[in-house]
């Protein structure tokens, strides 16, 4: 199933993060995201020809935060916005990041 198609489960913690090596593996079902370091978080930064596309762009990305109840972090400028992911209760990477990269990644249409 892709993960488009799949959808976030609320996570109370108490399970471990994935190891770097699986995000890693993840990481080929959601083009254009980069996994950090530490392996504990992804993130991408998407670019538009202004800062009102910018906006929009985050303004859907919020509604598709809301809806799979998984909010990431945002940072907004002129021209991008850069989107990072993890899942705070458990300090690191769930399936559930690389469910809302792949939706983030729908909702992108380039220059």
């Amino acid at each position: 199933m892709s993960l488009t198609a799949k959808t976030c489960t609320p996570c109370q913690g108490g399970v471990e993060p994935l190891s770097r090596e699986t995000a890693a593996g993840m990481l080929e079902q959601v083009p254009g995201w980069e996994l950090d370091e530490a392996g504990r978080e992804i993130s991408r930064r998407f670019r538009f020809r202004n800062f009102v596309e910018a906006v929009a762009f985050v303004n859907r990305v919020a509604d598709v935060a809301e809806a799979e109840d998984h909010h990431p972090d945002i940072v907004l400028g002129y021209g991008y916005a850069e989107i990072r992911v993890h899942t705070h209760k458990i300090g690191g990477l769930h399936e559930n990041d690389f469910i809302l990269a792949a939706k983030v990644n729908d909702l992108y249409v380039p220059e």
